[in-house]
């Protein structure tokens, strides 16, 4: 996800997390719950192992297992479709 996504899906301004990056600072808890939200996660899938996979449907669980065993090649290409699709 590129910083303007997550810019606009968060509401926090590019300038800000690209300083959060760029300083390698720590968000307060309220800028942290902000970019979860942007991202889709909830705060305890933030800080939960990476493998594990926290409060989804059966469904959305398959996908992720699916996207895991992808290549590089074929995560690419399913980036692109899914950013041709209208999903506002």
């Amino acid at each position: 996800m590129s910083m303007y996504a997550l810019s606009k899906r968060s509401g926090i301004s590019q300038s800000s997390l690209s300083n959060l990056m760029k300083r390698g600072s720590t968000p307060s808890f309220f800028t942290l719950d902000k970019i979860c939200d942007g991202l889709g996660i909830t705060l305890a899938q933030f800080f939960s192992d990476e493998r594990e996979i926290l409060d989804l449907t059966e469904e959305q669980k398959k996908v992720l297992q699916a996207w895991d065993r992808l290549t590089d090649r074929e995560k690419q290409a399913v980036a692109i479709y899914v950013r041709g699709m209208k999903l506002e």
